[in-house]
């Protein structure tokens, strides 16, 4: 037997991609998947702190009435601590952090029935989504 193992292509390509991005630092993300929302309620609220700096995402984000708004809110902040992770030594405040990239997919659907007349049985889809939030600093667009 060989003492080392070959890896896959693929897991080659992904070992890559994971260190470069542990040096280059700049922007990260955050995800949260199958979130029991449907996307089109979700993107109203994304819609609203798209391209908007940190601060003033959460502000719109705490203020909102929509349900969708709160989880929106808890990724931010995720994705904030992750930028902090990635680039250690800077801080928020200075970097001026805004949300570069948001995106919302639909996720799986629940089918359920609901009675109907007459016997029958409508279909109902419980829908779900998969958000994803990317946040950069200025700084860093301005450099490049």
């Amino acid at each position: 037997m060989e003492a080392t193992k070959k890896l896959k292509k693929s897991v080659l390509i992904r070992q890559r991609k994971e260190q470069e991005k542990a040096q280059q630092g700049g922007a990260s993300d955050a995800k949260l998947l199958n979130c029991p929302t449907s996307p089109r309620k979700m993107r109203l609220v994304v819609d609203l702190i798209r391209g908007e700096r940190v601060e003033n995402a959460l502000y719109i984000l705490k203020h909102s009435s929509k349900e969708a708004a709160a989880r929106v809110e808890k990724l931010l902040l995720s994705a904030i601590k992750n930028w902090e992770a990635k680039n250690e030594g800077k801080s928020v405040e200075e970097s001026e952090l805004y949300v570069k990239e948001v995106s919302v997919g639909g996720g799986r659907q629940l089918k359920r029935l609901r009675p109907a007349p007459q016997g029958r049985g409508y279909r109902v889809r419980k829908r779900s989504n998969h958000v994803t939030l990317v946040v950069d600093s200025k700084l860093n667009v301005e450099q490049n």
